[in-house]
């Protein structure tokens, strides 16, 4: 495909690092000379400095022939401006960043009168993650398949855990829950279990189930924690504005200490329901007045990654229930992988994948595209959900009969709204909805999982 991208901050860049590994050709559009450069040095892409939302420059970049045109740049107007000229000049399809509150409440008018194929908002998108897991505290993180229907739920295994010494194929009978466990993070490997697998303390394990059964499951391994009532955040940029409403919405006590003055008044009307304070919360002496140890959750969303790290760090010490940090540098990931239950968020992250899943359902001319795309195991994994389609290889037969790739793992079927925790006798029918879990294979239909 040809993708043409324009903007090349931190997502635009996340955006074009993913590209370029699955084979695309890939045109780059910044205003930076300096930042075109160095990204044409770094990738095999096309760089052209200027004004993405120029009819002149797009013309340039050739946007009558893109298959995709994707602007991300630090403003939403020259976003949406950009995807209306590209679509004019002949783009087969455009994807804008839309961060602004006030665009996003009317988001579906904008994309239909627009004609503009799909918004990200990156912002929003991490305060959605962010939600799943203070609803869900016991999980590092949850992803969801089947609309809901399914959870992909990260969990860390403590050193006193029952699951100690068992394999993976004594879950079942011992526990009596209908859960599979479809990866397995080991300190810097990555497992696709088999079910001679054992569990050792510290592991991280990805489950499918419904939500019902995974509860059912950490009651009996005694990880049910009591649920989450107050949370306190650090920072309030965007994402702040987006999980403090939700928050407030779910009924939570939120408190959030910001240290500009001005953009605490901003937040007391954005969210007079919430406790806004104005300090430094990279402050240990802050943290503390402000109920840091009282705290449920603790959700560090300052600008600076080693911030983040440092207060997660401190109130994982202190005992907080919950701990959750921003933080884009994937080089900075391994020193949160020392916090037990901390979750990492990244917006860059969450929308590139997004919008990997996007590409690979547009390229894939098979029949059973993509529906949802995640990225796991600091994206050493990939977990997709794809529609078994009519002509589709896999159909009608038995499990255990397909001869599927290695490190890879049908970890659920959706058939007629119903989750199937697939076992070898189980078929995949047309229609069905079916999660799979790979390591190293690159997939963009369902029959890819084949030999």
């Amino acid at each position: 495909m040809k993708i043409v991208v324009i903007g090349d901050g931190k997502v635009g860049n996340a955006i074009i690092e993913n590209a370029c590994l699955e084979g695309h050709q890939v045109i780059v559009i910044d205003k930076n000379p300096d930042i075109v450069e160095d990204i044409v040095n770094r990738y095999d892409v096309m760089g052209i400095c200027g004004n993405g939302a120029s009819y002149g420059i797009l013309r340039s970049a050739e946007v009558s022939r893109a298959n995709l045109v994707i602007a991300v740049t630090a403003s939403d107007e020259t976003n949406i401006l950009a995807c209306i000229i590209a679509k004019k000049l002949g783009a087969k399809a455009t994807i804008a960043r839309v961060r602004n509150y006030e665009y996003n409440q009317h988001i579906k008018n904008i994309k239909v009168d627009f004609d503009i194929d799909m918004t990200i908002n990156p912002e929003k998108e991490c305060a959605d993650e962010i939600l799943k897991v203070i609803n869900f505290p016991e999980a590092i993180r949850v992803d969801n398949f089947g609309d809901g229907t399914v959870d992909l739920v990260e969990l860390y295994i403590p050193e006193n855990s029952l699951l100690i010494g068992q394999t993976l194929a004594s879950i079942s009978s011992k526990f009596q829950v209908k859960v599979l466990v479809c990866a397995v993070q080991r300190k810097d490997e990555v497992i696709i279990p088999t079910g001679q697998f054992v569990f050792m303390p510290k592991d991280k394990i990805h489950i499918t189930a419904n939500r019902t059964n995974i509860k059912q499951f950490l009651n009996k391994l005694g990880l049910i924690e009591t649920k989450i009532k107050s949370v306190l955040i650090i920072g309030g940029g965007r994402i702040t504005e987006f999980l403090g409403q939700e928050l407030i919405r779910n009924k939570y006590e939120v408190k959030i200490i910001e240290k500009d003055r001005k953009r605490c008044l901003e937040l007391s009307e954005l969210l007079p329901k919430a406790s806004i304070i104005c300090g430094d919360g990279t402050s240990q002496k802050v943290l503390n007045e402000e109920g840091l140890k009282q705290s449920d959750a603790i959700i560090s969303l300052t600008g600076v990654d080693e911030e983040n790290i440092i207060i997660s760090m401190y109130s994982a010490k202190m005992n907080v229930k919950k701990v959750v940090a921003k933080v884009n540098k994937s080089s900075f990931v391994s020193i949160m992988e020392t916090l037990s239950m901390a979750t990492i968020v990244s917006p860059k992250d969450i929308i590139a994948s997004r919008i990997v899943s996007y590409i690979r359902a547009r390229g894939n001319s098979r029949g059973s595209n993509i529906v949802t795309l995640y990225k796991l195991v600091n994206n050493k994994v990939e977990a997709l959900e794809f529609i078994a389609k009519q002509k589709s290889k896999v159909l009608n037969k038995c499990l255990k009969d397909l001869k599927l790739k290695p490190k890879l793992l049908i970890a659920g079927i959706i058939h007629d709204g119903e989750f199937i925790v697939p076992s070898g006798s189980d078929t995949i029918q047309m229609d069905d909805k079916v999660i799979v879990v790979t390591a190293g294979q690159y997939l963009d239909d369902l029959d890819d999982i084949l030999e």
